[in-house]
């Protein structure tokens, strides 16, 4: 018997009276109403690329054959298809294939429609993140609140771990602009600790970590550490709830894309953009003198192209 999802995704792939594809959501849709709202590895997500982006031959394809396709082993594919609510890949490709057949019937050159839509699909989540974000802002108390502590910081640390380093670093390069101390964290352990403990004997009293998926137990560690130590940690992450959230004392969420291989973080950027402006806003004196030395400094050392 196929499970309560199969059913949904065969009944959306064909009409009640027989086998013809049904004129309702594209193809495209009803493979990614299969893989939604389920947290894939980069691996996993591998996998669901190729079969959106080849469906019409990956629904006919072995386990064995698929693996191949991918690159990756016939366990990860096992593995795959039970983190997206399936017994196991049999019971996946059963739901694929209606869809497939819809997709051949329907679109003469299925696979380029499928590839074009699945990325705009990933756009479109993005679009949906930053809307929600947008309603986050609107609380624009909580943000200047939040900016004045981190303005008055000093130092300030950033903490960035494996992939938020690259959130971590923006961050402190733009700070470092409008805050007189800024230092950032971007290795774990006891180098982390050390760092830490360090920003608070020097006067500091904020950590600002991020915290994007997959989620580093290192990061944890080090937000314990922080508190230990006597600081406060505001948090930037994509979940509400959890055992980061729970060691934060400010946590500010951002989702994540994830239609993609990889992660994109257009909502974690703005927000970022958004606590640096209130940042900003929290001591206008010291940004707007900051900010004409540093434009001193890179007119008469010649830092950038002329626009």
């Amino acid at each position: 018997m196929p499970s309560d999802q199969q059913a949904r995704a065969q009944a959306s792939a064909i009409t009640p009276g027989g086998g013809e594809p049904d004129a309702g959501p594209a193809p495209v849709d009803r493979v990614l109403a299969l893989f939604g709202g389920h947290r894939l590895s980069p691996g996993q997500r591998r996998i669901a690329q190729y079969i959106t982006d080849h469906l019409t031959e990956a629904a006919f394809l072995s386990i064995t054959d698929l693996a191949d396709r991918v690159g990756v082993s016939q366990p990860s594919v096992t593995r795959f298809a039970a983190s997206v609510g399936f017994s196991g890949y049999p019971a996946l490709r059963e739901a694929l294939q209606p869809i497939a057949l819809s997709a051949i019937a329907g679109v003469p050159d299925a696979r380029a429609e499928l590839r074009r839509n699945e990325l705009q699909a990933a756009v479109d989540a993005e679009i949906d993140n930053l809307e929600n974000l947008r309603r986050l802002l609107a609380d624009t108390d909580r943000m200047l609140d939040l900016g004045r502590e981190l303005a008055r910081s000093v130092p300030l640390t950033v903490l960035g771990l494996r992939i938020s380093v690259s959130l971590a670093e923006y961050f402190s390069y733009a700070a470092r602009r409008i805050h007189p101390d800024v230092r950032t964290v971007t290795r774990g352990g006891s180098v982390a600790y050390d760092a830490l403990l360090q920003s608070r004997e020097a006067g500091g009293a904020w950590v600002l970590a991020f915290a994007m998926p997959r989620h580093a137990n290192e990061t944890l560690a080090a937000m314990r550490a922080a508190r230990t130590a006597g600081l406060k940690v505001a948090l930037i992450t994509d979940l509400p709830l959890g055992p980061l959230a729970d060691e934060a004392d400010e946590t500010l969420v951002a989702a994540t894309g994830s239609r993609l291989v990889f992660d994109s973080y257009a909502a974690p950027g703005v927000l970022s953009a958004a606590l640096l402006q209130a940042m900003a806003d929290a001591d206008p004196q010291r940004t707007q003198t900051r900010l004409e030395s540093y434009e001193h400094a890179a007119e008469q050392h010649d830092f950038f192209l002329d626009d």
